[in-house]
């Protein structure tokens, strides 16, 4: 607790780390009898066991992680792909919690995504949400950015929000930076978003990145996400 130092980093089934050495134990009143004294009413004190304050940090198991802004409509997807039944509704910051869904695929594959917090800018300083729940989206293998191109009423660069996300990923971990990621256009049931698709698949295909779309409300483009994943 007081240096911030990792001890031990528990990820596999059966693993096993002693956080503090308990002492040794003292000798019984049964060590000490003999012929004489065959009930001693007397035992050996124990020594005295390691003392430390350590924290404890839970970091969720799932294969996917499910990222982006408040309210771009993770919620909605991993309901529609997985029995997950968070709570849902148009306004920011819905989901306070990380929500685990077992996503049942094609030959009876399955995998579990997880639904993150939404986060915004300055997410890794503490800002928002995100600080709290980045961590659980470092075990994932795959990351998932879904983009609300509706936000272009707002007057919100869906590329911006890539590169936003991108960066607090960064900030808060190189290796976090680093995991593959399916881009994925979300809420073309919406007529602005649909408008929007165009330009914004454009401009990440300048930068070498394929764009899925999406729409979380209908299901259409589901299985294509499901199969990048």
């Amino acid at each position: 607790e007081t240096t911030g130092e990792t001890l031990a980093d528990i990820s596999k089934h059966g693993e096993i780390f002693v956080a503090a050495q308990g002492g040794r134990g003292g000798l019984g009143n049964i060590n000490f009898a003999n012929s004489t004294r065959q009930t001693p009413r007397f035992a050996e004190d124990g020594t005295p066991g390691q003392e430390r304050s350590l924290v404890l940090e839970l970091k969720l198991l799932a294969d996917v992680g499910l990222l982006g802004f408040p309210n771009a409509g993770k919620s909605t997807f991993i309901s529609r792909v997985s029995r997950a039944r968070p709570k849902i509704a148009d306004y920011p910051f819905t989901t306070l919690t990380p929500n685990l869904g077992v996503v049942q695929y094609k030959d009876r594959q399955s995998f579990v995504m997880a639904d993150i917090p939404g986060l915004i800018e300055g997410a890794s300083e503490g800002i928002g949400l995100g600080l709290q729940f980045l961590r659980h989206v470092e075990r994932c293998r795959v990351l998932v950015h879904l983009i609300d191109l509706s936000a272009v009423v707002e007057e919100r660069d869906p590329v911006n929000d890539v590169l936003v996300l991108n960066r607090e990923l960064q900030h808060h971990s190189q290796l976090l930076a680093q995991k593959p990621q399916v881009i994925v256009a979300n809420k073309l049931d919406l007529p602005h978003a649909q408008e929007a698709l165009a330009a914004f698949t454009e401009k990440m295909n300048g930068f070498g990145i394929q764009v899925l779309s999406l729409s979380g409300a209908t299901g259409e483009g589901a299985t294509q996400v499901l199969d990048a994943v």
